[in-house]
Parts: C-alpha cells; sequence; structure tokens
C-alpha cells in the first residue's frame, strides 16, 4: 500500500507541475481541465487494473498492458515538460535571489515564467507522446523482413544460397489483432525460404495463450521444415501455479502444441540439413541466460550426435548466451540465431547511420549482426510485444538470411 501511496502522489506531482507550463501557453481553462482528466483517467485505469481488476494468473493481461502503455505515454510527456520548467525554476530561483541581494527589490519575488520556454517544452514533450500512442496503434504490427547475405569458406557447396527465416518472441498472448497477424504469417511464407527457425517464447505464460492461433501458425511451411527452441517466456516461470504438477503439464502441453504445429522443436538436441551429399547441423538448445534467467541450455548436449568439423547453426534464444559459452565452446559454431531482447521495442534505428535503444546497456547484442572470432550472431527483434503494447522505431521482424560460399560469390 506504501509503494502505491508514494507512486500516485509522485504522479500527481509531476502533473501539478506539468500543468504550470500549460497554464503558461494558454488562457483556455477547458484546456487545464482536459488535461487533468485525461490524467486522473489514466492514472485511474492503472491502479484498477493492477489492483481491484487484475486478472488472476497473468503477470500482464491485456487491458494491463494497455494501463501500463497509456500510464508510460502520461509519464513521459509529464517528465520531459517538468525537466524543462525545473531548469527554468532554478534559474528563477537565482534571479530572484539575485535581485532580492543585490537590487533595490524589498522582497523575494520569482520572476514569471517564460511563455516561450513552456511552449518549447510542451512541444518536445509532444514527440514522445504521439509516438508512443502511434506504436500502441500502428507500430507494433509495423513488420519488416530485414535481408542478410553471410559468406563462409567452409559452407558446403551444396548449401549456396542456402535461405533461412528466422522470427522470434511471437507472445501470442499479447496479440489483439488477428487480421495484422494473419498478414505477418504469410509475409514470413512469402520468403519461400529453405527452412523457417523460431527461437522462442510462443507464449507469455500459459499455453492456452497459442490455442486461437494454433491453426494460423501451423500454415508457416518451408523446403525442409519449421523447427524451434524453448525461450524463457515458454517455461511458465513468471506466474504462479497451484501445483508443480499443474507448471509441468503446461510445459509439455506447449511442446505438444509446437509438434501439433509442424515445429520441430529442438531440446538440446541436433538435426542434420541435407543436401546430396553436404549437410549442414542445426543445433538448438534449451533456455539459457545470464542475469538471473532459466538455465536450462545444454551445448555439450546438444552437440553430442555432430561432428566438430560440420558446418553449424545454433539456435539459443537469449543472446547473453553467445559470450557466455557458445563463443568459448570447444566447438566453431558459425551462426547463432536469438532473439528475447525485442530490442526493447523502443529505439532510433536509421540504417547506415544510428541503432539505438535503452536496451544496449543490458545486452551487448541485442538487435541485428555481430560477429567474434569468425563465429556470427543475428539477434531478432522479435515478432510479437510485451509490457508495453506497441513499438516505437524497433519494428517487429522478420530476418532471412542467405548463406553463400565465398569461393562461388
Amino acid at each position: 500500500m506504501l509503494r502505491w501511496i508514494i507512486f500516485i502522489a509522485i504522479y500527481l506531482i509531476l502533473g501539478f507541475y506539468a500543468l504550470q507550463a500549460i497554464k503558461t501557453t494558454t488562457r483556455y481553462p477547458w484546456v487545464y481541465y482536459a488535461f487533468i482528466a485525461l490524467s486522473l483517467l489514466v492514472l485511474g485505469n492503472f491502479v484498477y487494473q493492477f489492483t481491484v481488476g487484475e486478472e488472476p494468473g497473468r503477470v500482464l493481461s491485456r487491458p494491463k498492458s494497455y494501463a501500463f502503455g497509456l500510464l508510460l505515454t502520461m509519464l513521459t510527456f509529464k517528465l520531459i515538460t517538468v525537466l524543462f520548467l525545473f531548469s527554468e525554476d532554478i534559474f528563477r530561483l537565482l534571479a530572484g535571489a539575485y535581485a532580492k541581494i543585490f537590487g533595490s527589490a524589498k522582497e523575494f519575488n520569482l520572476p514569471q515564467r517564460r511563455r516561450f520556454l513552456s511552449l518549447m517544452a510542451l512541444g518536445i514533450a509532444a514527440v514522445p507522446f504521439g509516438a508512443l500512442l502511434m506504436g500502441m496503434y500502428k507500430g507494433k504490427y509495423n513488420y519488416k523482413v530485414l535481408r542478410y547475405e553471410m559468406e563462409f569458406d567452409d559452407l558446403p557447396e551444396a548449401f549456396h544460397g542456402y535461405k533461412i527465416t528466422q522470427i522470434s518472441d511471437v507472445h501470442s498472448g499479447s496479440f489483439d489483432n488477428r487480421e495484422e497477424i494473419e498478414y505477418a504469417v504469410d509475409l514470413v511464407n512469402q520468403q519461400q525460404s529453405d527452412a523457417i527457425l523460431f527461437t522462442g517464447d510462443l507464449v507469455n505464460n500459459k499455453t492456452e495463450e497459442m490455442y486461437p492461433w494454433k491453426n494460423l501458425f501451423g500454415t508457416l511451411a518451408a523446403k525442409d521444415g519449421v523447427y524451434s527452441v524453448l525461450g524463457n517466456h515458454d517455461y511458465g516461470d513468471y506466474v504462479p501455479w497451484e501445483t508443480p504438477e499443474a507448471k509441468a503439464k503446461n510445459l509439455e502441453e506447449l511442446k505438444d502444441l509446437q509438434r501439433e504445429m509442424g515445429f520441430d522443436l529442438l531440446l538440446n538436441e541436433s538435426r542434420y540439413l541435407q543436401r546430396g551429399t553436404d549437410r549442414i547441423a542445426l543445433i538448438g538448445v534449451e533456455n539459457w541466460g545470464k542475469g538471473g534467467f532459466k538455465k536450462a541450455g545444454d551445448l555439450d548436449k546438444a552437440t553430442a550426435a555432430i561432428s566438430k568439423d560440420d558446418f553449424k547453426i545454433l539456435m539459443s534464444h537469449d543472446p547473453s548466451h553467445w559470450e557466455e559459452q557458445v563463443i568459448p565452446h570447444d566447438y566453431h559454431y558459425h551462426i547463432t540465431l536469438s532473439g528475447h531482447t525485442h530490442g526493447m521495442q523502443f529505439g532510433i534505428e536509421i540504417p547506415g547511420w544510428i541503432k539505438w535503444s535503452p536496451v544496449k546497456w543490458r545486452y551487448k547484442q541485442w538487435a541485428g549482426i555481430y560477429e567474434q572470432g569468425g563465429q556470427f550472431i543475428n539477434v531478432n527483434r522479435g515478432f510479437g510485444f510485451l509490457g508495453y503494447p506497441g513499438r516505437v522505431g524497433i519494428w517487429p521482424e522478420i530476418t532471412v538470411i542467405t548463406l553463400k560460399k565465398k569461393s562461388l560469390t
């Protein structure tokens, strides 16, 4: 209860502060009242959804997710506005003190707020405010197909031109628009790849979240099949269960569901992709992540049936696994495919110019392709969304990788 009181108090103080900028820029009282009403409505909805209206057994239901998204939007607007006003208030305080001590002023008075600065604060704050709203409305389904060509000296010749489509982080429990998801699944199939690889987090928490989408994702098809691994959310670790048996049953149901959809689920296992007498090894590990995430991945077990000299593609949900265990491993993993970060669903990307997201402070490899010692990793930005029900600047991704043999290019 104390945390709620502190949170509400801070929210209201920020709102009162931001209201001063609005009052400085307009004389119309209805604008003040509209801002107050909207601010209180967002706060009230958030408090309701996360207390009285909380849906049992789920971390973030759709109503809770949107309540969080709207609160984040409003807080961002207020914080940016307050940052400008606070800076100005420091100047006003110093100017008032100077006039009192060294000037002719008999009483201490603060200079009036400058309308120009308040307008600037509101204008700048409106940009992320609008972007976050648009991210919830359109950005989360703004699918992008990102294409890469990767060249290797030791790629078997028969696999020159071999095409892989990677998707990751479906998070089906967050979906709220079937038409958009149907479009995205069709977009994956349109790539006509030799193999489709899914790198984990099919659900947010429970297998039942995927039931409405089972038949749709069952239409994913590729010449050599659809392969998958588990992500940290697939184990059901983030919701309470009545018994350990119920949690274990949920995981088994998720594994069965993937197989029913035609996914070849790799649980610390390997498969060979064959072209004539040539082959490449496809390895899939269970989730392994540093920083408190589940560590069920076992590289040694997953590679027990393959040769050290094979060309290898590894599917591992969490990119932190790459530097921690994959690179130092005795085997050379030519390509690792991961997801997990979502690119934080927020950032700025201008190809060839800038790629930035706050998630870079948590993960060194957070989006796109990285290389170390001749070993590569691609971190997919994710197919779905979680928490904030939108995306800004970091769009949902379908990755298409074409393998090339250097001597044949």
